[in-house]
């Protein structure tokens, strides 16, 4: 295996700390969401935003890589949204995943192909595979 690039975050003080990349490019306080104080939410990031944020980047180019393997080099105004819950289980902690993939420019039958065939090489699909609750969707136009 041939290393492309690697990438790394130094977090202090856990879900109420603060979290770093290398270089400064993220620099923020985390705290855990609280349902009853908002302004959290609105000034603070959490673990789940951030795997979200990474999680719909790439399975975004994945779905560009699978595409142009099968021959479309158009996606359109594509989009991939994640949304990452924390939930408790019997094991503890866990978290689910729920990837919206809008694709205008094929059909259903296509868009259902390519989602599945980048959900197999995504490399972030690979390492939550039998770890997690992966739910794929398809967006369509109505």
């Amino acid at each position: 295996m041939k290393t492309i690039f690697e990438s790394s975050a130094t977090n202090k003080g856990g879900r109420s700390g603060h979290v770093t990349t290398e270089g400064g490019l993220i620099d923020l306080d985390v705290k855990m969401p609280n349902n009853t104080d908002a302004t959290i939410q609105e000034k603070y990031t959490n673990p789940e935003q951030l795997f979200a944020a990474a999680y719909s980047t790439c399975f975004a180019g994945a779905l560009e890589a699978v595409a142009k393997e099968k021959g479309i080099d158009d996606l359109g105004d594509f989009s991939v949204s994640a949304t990452i819950g924390f939930v408790k289980d019997d094991d503890g902690f866990n978290i689910e995943a729920t990837l919206d993939s809008y694709l205008p420019t094929v059909d259903k039958e296509k868009g259902e192909e390519l989602i599945n065939a980048a959900h197999e090489i995504c490399p972030y699909s690979k390492a939550t595979q039998d770890n997690i609750t992966v739910t794929l969707n398809l967006l369509l136009e109505e």
